[in-house]
């Protein structure tokens, strides 16, 4: 092990970290190292490595740059990322490494250039460069690699998509473009400048999936660590246990199995598990009630199937779990659309705050305005809508899934569960949307699907404990 050390791309580990914790870092990301290492000795040109995120893929390639310029200093990268500001992160703390004592007592011969100062983008004494660049940026004048024999730099793209965006047909392609008509050609030797994409699977035609498949008509090395292993065991059991990742995938299938797997596959209704949804007879009392709305102005007409306007009251009970408590679903023009929203909030009362959808343009906003003046005396927040309605349903998606929903017993439950169950591939989402904004106003979502999904786990997990307790009181 300590032989690996000293002659790997892994070595730089010991600046930052303890020696120990380098040590257990090395076992776990052997297998990305010794591909890397396979890239510096000009073994693989072109190489993918799929990993979940936050299991310190960036640390490592930002390794490798440094470790890469200590034996090459005249070597040229290009590092990119889906947002410029991250991509200049990347570069600064390499330029943070390289500065390092201890990286001067093993590379004797590496020096920055005095002028080097920006962070994204420094040269070093033997005319080497980095060069930061978020996806969809210029890179004008700026090239990687060098035309010889032996290795002379790299391109280098860390998480091209952002997680929220991946799912955008016109967003994602506009990354493989850019990456075509851009990027590609930053190779200063077409041939043996090497690139290395090392991200979390997001859509089946994400740029992994893209290239793995054939796109640019080039061969690559296909690295893939799943936080399951093949063998049932997790990849890195001290960050995440298996019973940990298992409810993680319970809670949110479709996004565990791209970012978490590496597997990412077209959803098939496996969204929801409606079935885990539990009827009761009566609402708690003290819970707290958003009536998230979703507007279609349409009727119904002989050999059609408009769209539903549909109100959908959602409570947060003291206890902390989810009840689906009315649903109002009908058919109507502007004038029924406005009748039902003022007739049921009068009926919630005042204490049910409604969230009504903004739809873009001037029109969107006349349309907020004139249901907000409908509703003087009610609270009402009217917010824009953002992002796929998968992105939008799997926050709730994930409660229903861990069973900490309820539905009130009601006439209306079979249409809900119908319209649960085959989403995104059914005829209508009238329900699921409204539902998505009342979950997302009443649980104010202030952070990610990923630390989302993981506190589910944790929640779960605390109550498995209390119940033991419970059970085992001695």
């Amino acid at each position: 092990m300590s032989r690996y050390l000293s002659a790997s791309v892994c070595q730089p580990l010991r600046f930052s970290v303890s020696s120990a914790k380098a040590l257990e870092l090395l076992g776990r990301h052997r297998i990305i190292c010794d591909a890397l290492m396979r890239v510096f000795r000009g073994e693989c040109k072109r190489l993918i490595i799929n990993i979940p995120p936050r299991y310190s893929k960036t640390e490592l390639v930002n390794n490798f740059v440094g470790w890469s310029l200590g034996h090459a200093p005249d070597s040229e990268f290009i590092l990119t990322s889906y947002a410029a500001q991250l991509a200049s992160n990347n570069s600064w703390q390499i330029r943070e490494m390289v500065q390092h004592d201890e990286y001067s007592e093993i590379f004797h011969d590496f020096a920055l250039r005095p002028d080097s100062a920006a962070k994204h983008e420094w040269r070093t004494s033997k005319d080497g460069i980095v060069y930061a660049s978020g996806a969809g940026g210029t890179i004008t004048g700026y090239g990687a690699g060098k035309h010889r024999d032996g290795f002379g730099g790299a391109i280098i793209i860390d998480d091209p998509h952002k997680a929220d965006e991946a799912r955008s047909d016109v967003i994602r392609q506009g990354v493989i473009e850019w990456f075509q008509n851009t990027l590609e050609s930053r190779k200063n030797d077409p041939e043996n400048t090497p690139i290395i994409l090392i991200m979390q699977r997001l859509h089946e035609k994400d740029l992994a999936g893209w290239l793995m498949d054939g796109g640019n008509g080039e061969e690559w090395e296909h690295v893939c660590l799943p936080a399951i292993q093949a063998d049932g065991t997790a990849l890195w059991p001290e960050k995440h246990s298996i019973e940990m990742l298992r409810r993680m995938q319970q809670a949110a299938p479709y996004t565990y199995a791209g970012q978490y797997q590496q597997a990412p596959a077209p959803p098939e209704g496996n969204i929801f598990k409606p079935d885990k949804i539990e009827e009761v007879d009566a609402v708690p009392a003290g819970t707290r009630f958003v009536r998230g709305w979703d507007f279609a102005a349409s009727v119904e007409e002989p050999g059609k199937d408009p769209d539903w306007t549909v109100g959908y009251k959602l409570g947060l009970t003291p206890t902390g779990r989810w009840i689906i408590a009315d649903i109002v679903r009908f058919r109507g023009g502007p004038e029924a659309v406005e009748a039902a929203l003022l007739n049921t909030a009068r009926r919630d009362g005042p204490g049910t705050r409604i969230r009504i959808p903004q739809d873009p343009g001037q029109a969107g906003k006349s349309q907020a305005a004139n249901f907000t003046k409908l509703l003087a005396g009610f609270t009402v927040t009217a917010k824009p809508v953002s992002g796929d309605k998968i992105t939008r349903a799997e926050p709730f998606a994930a409660q229903v899934n861990v069973g900490n929903v309820m539905m009130l017993k009601a006439e209306w439950n079979p249409a809900l569960i119908g319209e649960k169950r085959v989403f995104p591939n059914g005829a209508h989402d009238d329900q699921v949307d409204a539902g998505a904004d009342a979950f997302d106003e009443l649980n104010i979502n202030n952070f990610g699907m990923l630390d989302y999904m993981q506190q589910l786990a944790q929640q779960a997990q605390q109550a498995k404990t209390n119940d033991a307790t419970n059970q085992n009181p001695h």
